[in-house]
């Protein structure tokens, strides 16, 4: 009778989850094992193209080599899906001297192209514009049938905070979940009042894996003039826009008139929805440490940030 009730008692126990333990047992004296069940991650996301500009689909671990600081690193895991969502905080020039001739008018319609490019109830966008200080116009949503139109309300007026405001909307799309993430700045490139230079900006929106890419907003005869005033504005020994879209992992494109909006808008959001997102483990420590992304393929270029804060 009594090894029924104890069988009874134990299969109530597994029943319900309950520990049941019969007979007390003397605790033991050795240190219990303590594991690491998780390591911290740095992802990476990184366009290919061949020499010809053609993205390069079909990629495995085995093509890729990751450098931290020079030291060769395991690929931990490497993801490239073309339906993965795309989260992207789109950043509009709003400062006086998008009034120059058509400017507004072609940020205005890149805007609304970008949006055409993207996918309802599935991507996300936030909008923000900037003159000497940043203004948050539209809080993140899939109802992008929403957005449409956001643009006309607004003016250009003052000066230009181009990094800063580059650098608050890095920090905005941190806490975003999507797989690829990216700023997209419309812009005639031109920056006059930031405190941040644009390599201190790149080192914010790297550090947390987010590519800018700029399109500058300008028509065709101004295109010299913009990049003339880029250079006059920054020392040789310091950084400029291009820099800053090459350091994060992305690029600065042309959309000279309104048929090149559409190609560029249509070109940006497809080679984002292909990037291959890597994961690597992260170093120990506080310090900035260097990545360098190659493909071991001849004429193939990879497009990535330039770095993390270990830690």
């Amino acid at each position: 009778m009594r090894h029924a009730v104890l069988r009874l008692v134990l299969a109530i126990g597994v029943a319900t989850g309950l520990a049941v333990t019969p007979q007390a047992q003397e605790p033991s004296s050795q240190k219990p094992e303590t594991f690491r069940s998780t390591v911290d991650l740095v992802t990476i996301q990184a366009s290919v193209k061949d020499s010809h500009g053609r993205i390069v689909n079909g990629l495995t671990t085995n093509d890729f080599e990751v450098r931290d600081n020079g030291q060769l690193r395991p690929i931990l895991s490497l993801r490239s899906d073309r339906q993965s969502p795309l989260s992207l905080a789109i950043l509009v020039d709003m400062s006086g001297s998008m009034r120059v001739g058509s400017r507004i008018a072609l940020a205005r319609q890149t805007f609304e192209a970008l949006l055409a490019q993207l996918q309802q109830d599935r991507d996300e966008v936030a909008v923000f514009t900037f003159d000497s200080s940043l203004h948050h116009r539209r809080d993140f949503t899939h109802d992008l049938a929403s957005l449409r139109g956001a643009l006309s309300e607004f003016e250009p007026f003052g000066m230009t905070s181009l990094y800063d405001a580059t650098a608050a909307t890095a920090r905005q799309l941190a806490a975003r979940s999507a797989t690829h993430k990216a700023i997209i700045v419309l812009t005639d490139g031109l920056d006059n009042s930031s405190h941040m230079t644009a390599r201190e900006v790149s080192g914010v929106a790297s550090a947390i894996d987010v590519p800018v890419f700029v399109v500058a907003t300008v028509p065709w005869l101004d295109q010299r003039f913009m990049l003339d005033a880029m250079e006059r504005a920054t020392p040789s020994e310091s950084a400029d826009l291009r820099d800053l879209a090459e350091w994060t992992g992305g690029q600065v494109v042309l959309a000279t008139s309104p048929a090149e909006t559409v190609v560029a808008s249509t070109r940006l959001i497809d080679g984002l929805r292909q990037q291959y997102v890597l994961a690597i483990e992260a170093a120990n420590g506080g310090e900035w440490r260097r990545l360098d992304v190659r493909v071991r393929r001849p004429s193939t270029v990879v497009k990535a940030r330039s770095g993390y804060f270990a830690g």
